[in-house]
């Protein structure tokens, strides 16, 4: 028995990457969907959604860890070929500015989501109280130091993400630059897929009429009549 139980353990580390190649396998020839809306739009609801229909969802923090690695030195080849294990994809580094563009040449024929709140004022807000909550000190707006140091994905990454809105080092969350930012994004976007209506889906998860888009975009059937609500801030 002893020696069963130590084979079997032997491969517990493999299970991961025997996974990974079978939702390789699964997704080939599939459709890509890539949830490009900017973090604190509904993105894990949005997630949530795919999931409770079935669909594969690349791995969050292996997203998160390819970003960090190679995102921010422009090389998204390993982020293009992570893209092979799973038929959906949301957050970091698919909420990032460009890589959309990579994605859509590398993985022709694929459908894009792009998630919006009612309001950039209402966008902010969900913003700074989420990363106020993971990285500030008692809860307060974090600082450019709060962020050198604080630990998600590797020290040093949440600064890295933060400094993408081009925000002074004396206030991070300048108010001003990010909204401007958050509408230059969505704009860009927009613009990138105006002549392609069929490939990008705009949407707010708070309303119940665009989760009948949404299904309909996918082409698929939903016992479901609106989107799952998770990370609510």
């Amino acid at each position: 028995m002893g020696f069963r139980i130590s084979r079997i353990l032997r491969f517990i580390p493999y299970k991961s990457s025997i996974m990974k190649n079978i939702n390789t396998f699964r997704c080939r020839n599939k459709i890509k969907y890539f949830c490009i809306g900017k973090n604190k739009t509904g993105t894990t609801s949005l997630k949530k959604a795919f999931e409770d229909l079935g669909f594969i969802v690349g791995k969050q923090r292996e997203a998160e860890y390819l970003s960090n690695t190679y995102y921010f030195h422009g090389n998204f080849d390993p982020i293009i070929k992570y893209c092979k294990t799973a038929q959906v994809f949301q957050d970091v580094p698919f909420s990032l500015p460009n890589i959309y563009k990579y994605l859509d040449k590398a993985y022709p024929g694929s459908k894009f989501i792009l998630t919006v709140r009612d309001d950039p004022e209402q966008w902010y807000n969900s913003l700074i109280k989420f990363h106020a909550k993971l990285f500030g000190m008692g809860g307060n707006i974090p600082t450019a130091e709060d962020l050198k140091n604080a630990e998600y994905i590797s020290k040093g990454a949440a600064y890295n993400l933060i400094k993408l809105y081009k925000t002074p080092d004396n206030d991070p969350y300048n108010k001003e630059i990010l909204i401007s930012l958050y509408e230059d994004y969505n704009k860009k976007v927009m613009a990138y897929f105006k002549n392609r209506p069929n490939d990008l889906l705009v949407i707010n998860v708070s309303k119940a009429d665009d989760y009948k888009r949404f299904v309909k975009f996918i082409n698929v059937e939903s016992q479901y009549s609106e989107f799952p609500w998770e990370n609510k801030t």
